[in-house]
């Protein structure tokens, strides 16, 4: 039986793909989470086999989260389930640890198999953005945003979205003075020169959501 924790913050989403899960007869989701805090602690509390971590979760997010997760256990095994198809968003999930990436545009099926890659394990993307994960991957000069770490992809976000470094500083438990060096180096990284221009170039490629 694969133990499964779903990490998602809509409740009536969990309760879907508890049920999808369950039915397959081979899985048990033996835990849940609605933001990143939670399933840290749900994790503590309950070994799972395989959590599937949704990436826009509030306050820690879902890159961080699966930062930490495999910080503290490296055997940990993560499958990233998101709305993003940018297969930027793809690459910093694996960067940050997961084993595999799914978009929830994806057949059911899609899903489920990930759950049994992921525990056995394995790597594996959903079909529809597989091939352009490659392609990012293999570019000898990739999108910018694949040169920031998770964490540096986890404040840019939180600061286009108008949030203080205090306010990012207590959601993902860092040093305010932490989170004014990671904006520099964002920035430094992006080739913006002001928060306007890099509010720009989040939104204008789908960064923020």
């Amino acid at each position: 039986m694969i133990r499964v924790m779903l990490v998602d913050d809509h409740a009536v989403v969990r309760e879907g793909y508890r049920r999808l899960l369950e039915l397959q007869g081979d899985m048990q989701v033996v835990a849940e989470a609605g933001d990143g805090t939670q399933a840290l602690q749900a994790w503590r509390e309950q070994p799972v086999d395989v959590l599937v971590v949704d990436l826009a979760l509030p306050g820690l997010g879902g890159l961080e989260l699966i930062q930490r997760l495999r910080q503290r256990d490296a055997a940990c095994r993560v499958l990233a389930f998101s709305m993003h198809r940018d297969p930027v968003w793809a690459a910093q999930a694996l960067r940050a640890g997961a084993l595999g990436y799914v978009t929830k545009s994806s057949p059911p099926q899609e899903l489920v198999q990930g759950v049994r890659q992921v525990s056995q394990g394995r790597r594996l993307i959903s079909a529809d953005i597989a091939g352009e994960v490659a392609a990012l991957l293999l570019q000898p000069q990739p999108p910018a945003a694949h040169g920031l770490s998770p964490r540096e992809f986890e404040v840019m976000r939180a600061l286009v979205t108008g949030r203080s470094p205090q306010e990012i500083a207590q959601a993902l438990a860092l040093s305010v003075k932490t989170v004014h060096n990671l904006h520099y180096q964002v920035k430094a990284k992006l080739g913006t020169s002001s928060d306007f221009e890099l509010a720009r170039l989040a939104w204008q490629n789908g960064w923020t959501a």
